[in-house]
């Protein structure tokens, strides 16, 4: 089947990319397997681990150097002359770069070392040159050039212990696994909850980083006040102050981590709030403490229309509906998204407000949504993180600042905590369940064993089972189910045994309605048309276009949409086909014939919607004449009728047509589609206004739509068994002179009435010279045949002669001569 996705846009990511570092994760855990092992046995237990990038591979002929010299181009004012010690020997290289001085560690690539051209956006290898006539034994590399980062700005600056002449993959050489973590698990969205996992399936232990530091002896509580005027989206707030801190750039290593995970580096207090995120999964922000009016944080909804200029230098207007971070008078930033730029930490700062909170979920991802604004923060934050998780996080980060920032810690932390609650009652898990979901008993050891390395409590709950208490990051196990997952995705899914099912399999329930939609795509598709999926929320905009006016009272609406596209539950197929018809159609240069089945929503006052099935499609611009079996030409009513009589043919019905009005069709070129004399749905030609308003620049733009639910009757109906016919047919055809009014259809139903026409076909119209005024000619190729004997010429004569008789007392035809 040609399913093709139109015009849409993805509502909800599935999962998040996580990049981990084994450099940086040995750091926490002792990881003692091949990178590709760890990879298949985190992938089997739920974290699926796709491609593992090793830095430093190409690295070769690239070394640690140390600058001892620097002089100036003789012939060149804005290059210098660099020599570099790398170990056993000096080079001298011409360099342009201004960040590089005396004594500076930097990458020395010699001759033959595979680089990275920015210019060309590929690698090539280094080649012996001359530059402005001085011989340049090598070159001095950015990141850009190592393929660590986009950054050519400046020499790379290596930290002052690394090793002079040490092979660069040495020191600088890491691991990179790309993760995917599904949104159930944010506990993994940071390295500590992957040493956790790891820890778990290798048996080993976790390392928790210290967070000890010295506190000055002026509270925290005195320099800073923290209220929340809304629990319910802020359940909990901590502050912790650092004083005198030296704005600068962070230490190597943690540069190197911050990079290893897709993050650039700021500087020494930016830097450290993102590598406490990327490390406790808890994301951090740091205000200039000067830059708070009042001294004073009031965690509260914004109030309509307010603005704040975010740290991305946009200035964005706030709905009531979103959470701001403000200060006395005005917000200093949006909570649980970005920072705004008043409070922005700069090189002038030197008192931190630290903030380590939790918010609603729900809240940050309808406003990350709402503003187009999604962060490495509101990403966790819209998952659902533990609000036990602010105050180590707070810790950790202090301890850092303090140490890598010459920072003073005040004493304490302010915690505001208003949605503290009673601790989580332990979960029951006996050994019957887990044996009813996985089919085997692993017993409690076992069990108690796998759990504990996952940092569960267990204690025993008589004799078959354990009562386990939930560690406070592990916000998605809720049930005793959750925790046989758990057993089963560490023990492997491999050790859990193929049995057969003890019971009986249950009885296949056909769904008529199912098939049926599945056989119109087939024949839709078998059409030469196209399958698009739109979504079910409209616009009242595309209502109006659609000449809604209120047919079945006011839509169903949305409570929160996420956009003015999306407001209401859609009435009809149409605007979504004509929409996605006008947005393609400027993309080809041939026509396009889309379908789509789908279902509607029609309004009944106070009850739910009646939800109808409907088949409805969209036909416009030029046929593609590239098969010898197609005519040429443009799409018009008669190849959507064709269509839909083609499909009739296929589910073994007979229908008919009739002229009706629609309010999105041309009066004279619209028809009701009738199945037993009902109506099912309605084929035309779109009105140019309608099509105007689209912005649909075809001509003739043609439409049907049908219920498709109306059609199941019918089917069964047309399912009774008919012999093939025994006796020969005769074939005659017939010219008549009809008034302008009358209808092909009147005709064949009124031919189709006696028994022994079995088939009775429209094959030429004409209206011109040989026709007089206000007449037009329907030729019809008529099939007779009886299933009880053959029929004799003068039979058919005399039954032809019937035929025009009433052809003519009932609709005044005359046979044309």
């Amino acid at each position: 089947m040609n399913i093709v996705l139109l015009g849409g846009r993805v509502l909800e990511k599935q999962g998040q990319r996580m990049k981990v570092s084994l450099k940086w994760l040995e750091d926490y855990v002792d990881v003692n397997l091949l990178p590709q092992e760890l990879a298949r046995k985190l992938t089997m237990a739920g974290l699926e681990t796709g491609d593992i990038q090793v830095i430093g591979a190409g690295w070769e002929h690239i070394f640690i150097g140390e600058v001892t010299e620097i002089s100036k181009h003789p012939n060149a004012d804005r290059l210098q002359l660099v020599t570099v010690n790398v170990g056993q020997e000096q080079c001298t290289v011409v360099c342009g770069a201004p960040n590089i001085a005396i004594c500076h560690r930097v990458p020395f690539a010699r001759v033959g070392a595979r680089l990275y051209d920015g210019h060309t956006g590929k690698y090539g290898e280094l080649k012996p040159a001359k530059i402005r006539g001085v011989h340049s034994a090598g070159m001095v590399c950015s990141e850009m050039e190592l393929g660590i980062s986009d950054n050519h700005e400046g020499i790379m600056i290596l930290s002052e212990d690394a090793p002079v002449g040490l092979p660069l993959a040495h020191f600088m050489g890491d691991t990179i696994l790309d993760m995917g973590v599904t949104p159930n698990r944010p506990d993994c969205l940071n390295m500590i909850g992957v040493a956790r996992e790891i820890a778990a399936l290798t048996g080993s232990s976790v390392h928790l980083p210290e967070a000890h530091y010295a506190e000055l002896d002026v509270s925290t509580a005195e320099l800073i006040s923290i209220e929340i005027l809304d629990p319910d989206l802020c359940p909990r707030y901590c502050g912790g102050i650092i004083k005198d801190v030296k704005i600068g750039p962070s230490p190597q290593w943690m540069q190197e981590r911050l990079l290893s995970a897709g993050m650039r580096p700021i500087n020494n207090i930016v830097d450290i709030t993102n590598f406490v995120m990327l490390e406790y999964g808890q994301p951090l922000h740091a205000f200039d403490y000067e830059g708070i009016s009042g001294h004073k944080i009031v965690v509260r909804r914004a109030r309509e229309g307010e603005m704040l200029v975010t740290l991305d230098g946009e200035a964005r207007q706030l709905s009531h509906s979103m959470l701001v971070i403000a200060d006395e008078y005005s917000p200093i930033a949006l909570a649980g998204v970005m920072g705004g730029v008043e409070s922005e930490v700069t090189e002038r700062t030197s008192t931190v407000l630290l903030e380590s909170a939790n918010f609603n979920n729900a809240n940050i991802r309808r406003t990350s949504f709402g503003l187009g604004l999604v962060s490495e923060a509101s990403s966790r934050f819209d998952k659902g993180l533990s609000t036990d998780l602010p105050l180590p996080a707070i810790r950790r980060a202090i301890a850092l600042m303090v140490e890598l920032a010459g920072g003073k810690a005040t004493s304490g932390i302010v915690d505001v905590y208003p949605g503290s609650s009673a601790t989580r009652e332990p979960i029951i898990l006996s050994m019957m369940r887990v044996s009813q979901v996985l089919g085997i008993d692993f017993g409690i050891p076992r069990i108690k064993e796998v759990l504990e390395l996952l940092g569960f409590v267990c204690e025993a709950a008589g004799k078959d089972a354990l009562s386990v208490a939930v560690p406070y990051w592990r916000t998605d196990v809720k049930l005793a189910d959750d925790l046989v997952e758990e057993v089963a995705r560490i023990i492997g899914y491999d050790e859990i045994p193929t049995t057969m099912l003890s019971g009986e399999l249950p009885r296949h329930e056909p769904t008529p309605l199912t098939s049926l939609r599945e056989r119109l795509q087939d024949i839709m598709v078998g059409c030469g048309m196209q399958e698009v999926i739109n979504y079910s929320l409209t616009s009242r905009d595309v209502l109006h276009k659609t000449k809604y006016n209120g047919r079945f009272g006011e839509p169903i609406g949305i409570a929160n949409p996420l956009s003015r596209e999306q407001e209401f539950l859609r009435l009809s197929l149409r605007g979504g086909l004509l929409t996605t018809f006008a947005v393609n159609e400027r993309r080809r240069s041939n026509g396009l014939a889309l379908f789509e089945i789908g279902k509607v929503y029609i309004p009944r006052g106070s009850e739910l919607p009646d939800e109808k099935e409907l088949l409805a499609g969209v036909l416009g611009g030029a046929k593609d004449g590239s098969s010898w079996s197609m005519n040429k030409g443009h799409f018009d009513f008669f190849d959507a009728k064709g269509i839909l009589e083609t499909m009739f043919v296929h589910l073994g019905m007979t229908a008919g047509f009739a002229v009706t009005e629609d309010p999105l069709l041309i009066p004279g070129k619209a028809a009701s589609v009738l199945v037993d004399g009902s109506a099912i749905g309605t084929v035309g030609e779109l009105h140019p206004d309608i099509a105007a308003s689209f912005d649909i620049a075809c001509e003739r733009v043609c439409l049907f739509e049908l219920e498709v639910e109306k059609l199941l009757p019918a089917i069964e109906q047309s399912r009774a068994f008919k012999s093939i016919p025994r006796f020969p047919s005769i074939d005659r055809d017939v010219a008549l002179l009809v008034d302008l009014s009358v209808s092909a259809q009147s005709i064949e139903d009124i031919i189709r009435s006696f028994p022994q026409v079995s088939d009775a076909t429209v094959f030429d119209v004409y209206q011109g010279k040989q026709v007089p005024q206000g007449k037009k000619s329907l030729a019809f190729s008529l099939h007779y045949q009886s299933m009880e004997r053959t029929l004799t010429d003068r039979e058919v004569d005399r039954i032809q002669e019937d035929i025009l008789l009433k052809l003519e007392r009932e609709v005044g035809a005359v046979l044309r001569h």
